[in-house]
């Protein structure tokens, strides 16, 4: 399309200046068959040009007859085939010509389908760009399911078009209509449909055990038949335009929320296509009940995939890691999600559930799982140590049995133990414990008072203690070692101001 300045300039170089059509078209920058139309709805006839003999002229009988048999036949092959014939010219040449004389299939007209109350509902699924979910980027993608007689509207968004989120549209979808029609069509959706020659049609599993559950009938439209399930694709384009467009919302669930709250508000307000006297709503009440009923339980569409646990007490499910009780390391377990929610299961028992996160490498921890870990890992190390202190000191046992009769707390008994350790010889520690035991005094203060006699009589200093510090912030804590070189100074500078 070109404004009325430009035409008025093309009238004028062609009656003013003379100018042909080659030139108007090179010096104004238009292709010459704008020039040509805009001349011929002046009144002007173009001159006829005359057509300069071609090589293929020959052959254009011959061309012409194969087109008409076979109207898609490339013109690669149709070259193949005049050059056996003799042709001897390009196949860039034969192209040009081929598509100028090329049948042009006719115009198919359709028939507007109709269909009763309750017979028949269309799926699709619409694409609405990415979405960034802290550090995982999704697909946003809208399950619309339309009525085809009432136009009744159901709108979903999920983060997946796989199968779980197919399932649960249809499962929603049913609610919300509080029924389910007849008969339900499908493009060819992976989803609906895993193969097809023709007639024969292989449906998704399934989705044959949705179709059994719910009594309804999968029906596949016919491959560019758009006219077959129009109605759901105006449905998504009507989406589009009224709902989605400058739309504004936080999180999936609100989303879908607005969502809802538009196709039983706006949508169903709309005319109905069929009688611009009436609304939606009213249409799909007269529809409602003459839907099929619902089965008394829904349909399982939660996402069920094993998974395996190394060595760390963690599952990792859709790009992230969700935390499960330190004794499922090394196993096989399911995990079965919602939309929401994640349940992790050992047979039937559920071991963890957790809020479901659509981000990305996020850890989603239980802190009874992590609490759980950590006693395990202390009682392991007071293990090690109660393990390492009756290998020093056999009598070392005994004590901590006679003290645990008496209420003592061992964990710390068994940590005081080792400090004493710390500081003297194995030895020591077993004949002070000896001596500890004769006189029945089962404590640590009793333990190291023996120690400290016992080394008295030999002439020895007291036994230095290690205290440990129960903070577990005191192992990160480094000590850097001082050179001693400035005490002795002041040393030597004392002895010699004494002297």
């Amino acid at each position: 399309m070109i404004s009325r300045d430009i035409e008025a300039e093309i009238l004028r170089l062609h009656h003013a200046e003379k100018w042909p059509v080659g030139t108007i078209a090179s010096q104004l920058r238009l292709h010459h068959s704008i020039v040509t139309r805009v001349l011929s709805q002046a009144g002007l006839q173009p001159k006829a040009i005359k057509r300069r003999p071609s090589i293929l002229d020959p052959y254009m009988p011959f061309m012409l007859e194969v087109l008409t048999k076979f109207p898609r036949l490339r013109a690669t092959r149709l070259h193949q085939m005049v050059r056996e014939r003799g042709y001897r010219g390009s196949v860039d040449r034969l192209r040009h010509v081929v598509a100028g004389v090329r049948p042009r299939p006719a115009a198919e007209a359709f028939l507007r389908l109709r269909t009763l109350p309750g017979e028949q509902g269309q799926v699709d699924w619409g694409h609405f760009g990415k979405v960034q979910i802290g550090a995982a980027t999704r697909t946003l993608w809208a399950f619309v399911m339309v009525l085809s007689w009432s136009r009744h509207i159901f709108l979903r968004f999920y983060l997946s078009a796989a199968m779980p989120s197919f399932l649960r549209g249809h499962v929603d979808a049913f609610r919300f209509f509080g029924g389910v029609p007849r008969v339900l069509l499908y493009d060819n959706l992976k989803s609906a449909v895993l193969e097809r020659v023709g007639q024969a049609i292989r449906f998704h599993p399934t989705l044959l055990e949705l179709s059994a559950h719910y009594f309804y009938e999968p029906r596949p439209v016919a491959p560019a038949r758009g006219n077959e399930k129009g109605r759901v694709e105006r449905a998504i384009r009507y989406v589009r335009d009224s709902f989605f467009a400058a739309r504004t919302w936080k999180g999936l669930a609100d989303l879908n929320a607005q969502a809802e709250a538009w196709t039983t508000g706006e949508a169903s307000d709309r005319r109905w296509p069929q009688d611009a006297t009436r609304i939606v709503r009213d249409v799909f009440a007269e529809e409602q009940p003459l839907l099929l009923r619902l089965p008394a339980n829904e349909f399982p569409s939660d996402e069920r995939v094993e998974v395996e646990v190394g060595k760390t007490p963690y599952v990792r499910f859709d790009l992230n890691d969700y935390s499960v009780p330190h004794d499922c390391v090394h196993r096989t377990l399911v995990v079965v999600a919602s939309l929401d929610s994640v349940r992790v299961l050992e047979g039937l028992n559920v071991v963890a559930t957790h809020r479901r996160s659509y981000d990305r490498g996020q850890p989603l921890e239980d802190p009874a799982h992590i609490q759980a870990l950590v006693e395990t890992k202390s009682l392991a190390r007071r293990g090690r140590g109660l393990r390492r202190l009756t290998h020093a000191a056999p009598k070392a046992e005994m004590l901590l049995a006679r003290a645990a009769e008496r209420g003592a707390n061992i964990g710390s008994m068994t940590a005081g133990l080792l400090s004493v350790l710390a500081g003297a010889t194995a030895v020591e520690l077993d004949d002070a414990i000896g001596d500890v035991l004769e006189r029945d005094m089962v404590t640590l203060g009793a333990v190291r008072q023996a120690l400290d006699r016992r080394r008295a009589l030999l002439g020895k200093p007291p036994a230095v203690m290690t205290r440990f510090s129960t903070n577990p912030k005191a192992a990160d804590v480094v000590v850097h070692p001082h050179r001693l070189a400035s005490y002795d100074r002041l040393n030597r500078e004392n002895e010699h101001e004494e002297a």
